[in-house]
């Protein structure tokens, strides 16, 4: 299982913050290699999230998003896909003046044989690149 974690200090309130993390139907207009996020279901405060992202070849991965903690933290488990036998995750937001302050975690395990070095890679080297385009698309809408 590979596992990352990172806190970011972002630009904008923490409300303003939650409305991105949140806009799933948004994400392949800001992060590169979601090509599609559609919200399949709604059960009270947990949403079903269908991913299409393309690291190498193209995958598809459903999430349950839980937002019923929200807006202070958002977190995620897997449904079904065929990219993952595990991913879980959260977004911990935390109000820093006119900041937000947010820690991203995320765990994985993939279906496919991926060497141990390459599962950390994929999870680690991916989260800067994401972190990026978080802060650019805070700066897009609140800049």
């Amino acid at each position: 299982m590979s596992s990352a974690e990172t806190t970011e200090l972002f630009n904008c309130k923490k409300d303003e913050f939650w409305k991105i993390i949140t806009d799933y139907e948004k994400y392949s207009e800001f992060l590169q290699e979601v090509n599609k996020c559609e919200v399949l279901e709604v059960q009270g405060k947990r949403k079903l999230v269908e991913y299409t992202v393309h690291l190498i070849k193209t995958f598809r991965y459903r999430l349950w998003m839980d937002e019923s903690e929200g807006p202070d933290k958002l977190v995620w488990e897997l449904d079904s896909g065929d990219l993952f036998k595990v991913s879980s995750g959260s977004w911990l937001l935390k109000e820093e003046a006119d900041k937000t302050r947010a820690t991203y975690a995320v765990e994985a395990k993939f279906k496919v044989f991926v060497p141990g070095p390459v599962s950390k890679a994929l999870v680690n080297v991916n989260m800067p690149n994401m972190m990026s385009a978080y802060h650019k698309r805070v700066s897009q809408l609140y800049g």
